[in-house]
């Protein structure tokens, strides 16, 4: 049987716990905004310089930032494209990449066969006229007009 005091410590330290674990998750949370279409789906996200730990990932103006999507698709892809968007103030403004061509200088080489894992990869310019904003990165990669996936990545142009 235990005792009042040990029942009070234990409820304690759980308060505790409960109390310190929204610091622990706020991790950045890489959301799928991918509709039921989607013919894949990815497994995991990074971001240069962007931590398990920070809450968005900071885009420093005058560099590079690389994001690299591993994913696999339920078809057989003979090509796919990437198309981004920068989400500020609830407005999707469309971001231009140097490469929008998933099977160029991605580290894949099309086609790509179905429920084979695959590693997405690209660097892009944070340019020094971008505004210091936070904003939400809406990444999707296309197969013609076929949706593959898209993620919301929180991120900080700084």
């Amino acid at each position: 049987m235990m005792s009042s005091k040990s029942a009070a410590i234990i409820l304690l330290a759980g308060a505790i716990c409960f109390t310190l674990m929204p610091s622990v998750t706020r991790a950045a949370e890489f959301a799928n905004c991918a509709n039921e279409t989607a013919i894949g789906k990815y497994t995991l996200v990074e971001v240069s310089n962007c931590a398990d730990t920070d809450a968005s990932c900071v885009l420093k103006r005058n560099s590079n930032a690389t994001i690299s999507i591993t994913f696999t698709s339920a078809e057989d892809l003979s090509e796919l494209k990437a198309v981004v968007h920068g989400i500020i103030l609830g407005m999707a403004v469309p971001f231009k990449l140097p490469n929008d061509n998933g099977c160029k200088d991605s580290g894949l080489e099309c086609p790509l066969s179905k429920d084979t894992s695959y590693r997405y990869s690209t660097t892009l310019p944070v340019l020094k006229q971008y505004p210091k904003v936070s904003v939400e990165v809406k990444w999707e990669l296309m197969a013609g007009d076929k949706d593959v996936l898209c993620v919301l990545i929180p991120a900080k142009i700084q």
